[in-house]
């Protein structure tokens, strides 16, 4: 386990040399948000990032349902009964099994693993706009049909989850890099990330965290060449 810090965000990596996966924990005055929750083994390695903090995570929220953000939750959530969990309105019908699509989405199937025995569900359900703490929802549907980024207004640090990679270069979600194809394997519709893109780089992000990658600051010009990259291929 890796821990960087950058202002009020922690980014805590797991084989970070290997197949990294991240999750983070964002800083206020009573505790820590930690956002996502990555694989099963991940349990011990987080709590102890937290514990080096000396803040009590208070909340945790999801950035969207595959196994790699969720997969220590359960555990987590056994130590923290208290602790409200958030995931979208969208994304929680993803983590209850149904992979139905509504007539406005787009009607490819939606990819990646969901954990089935996951026990824990939501506390609250997140829609744009919404305020958790420091940070505000931004519904971005593209790697899953309820993907959703957070913004920190202290610091205008984005936590994107797998809307954008950082592993092998800057991608949108869906565009396959060849170093580290696999969030662009599990991704619903690369033609809605590229939409969600977009609407991140309008909110002028000053660093850009994400589940697979290092933090990068100032990205507003790597995430436009990365938008600009996925419409050539998609024409």
């Amino acid at each position: 386990m890796r821990m960087i810090k950058n202002g009020y965000l922690y980014q805590v990596t797991f084989m970070a040399r290997v197949f990294p996966v991240n999750c983070y924990l964002v800083e206020e005055e009573d505790g820590l948000t930690l956002i996502d929750a990555a694989l099963g083994f991940c349990t011990k390695g987080i709590m102890k990032a937290a514990e080096s903090i000396g803040k009590p995570i208070t909340k945790i929220v999801l950035t969207h349902a595959h196994e790699d953000h969720v997969g220590a939750l359960d555990s987590i959530k056994e130590m923290l009964p208290a602790v409200p969990v958030y995931i979208s309105v969208r994304d929680n019908r993803l983590m209850n099994g149904d992979r139905s699509l509504d007539p406005h989405e787009a009607q490819t199937a939606i990819k990646g693993g969901v954990p089935k025995k996951l026990k824990t569900r939501p506390s609250i359900l997140l829609k744009e706009g919404d305020l958790i703490g420091s940070l505000t929802a931004i519904e971005t549907p593209g790697h899953t049909p309820g993907s959703m980024s957070f913004l920190d207004l202290r610091t205008k640090a984005l936590i994107a989850g797998d809307a954008l990679q950082t592993r092998g270069g800057m991608a949108v979600a869906g565009d396959i890099v060849p170093w580290f194809p696999f969030p662009a394997f599990g991704t619903w519709s690369k033609e809605t990330a590229m939409i969600s893109a977009r609407k991140l780089v309008s909110y002028q992000p000053e660093l850009l965290a994400v589940g697979h990658g290092e933090m990068v600051m100032n990205p507003r010009k790597e995430m436009e060449q990365a938008i600009k990259h996925l419409e050539r291929k998609i024409g």
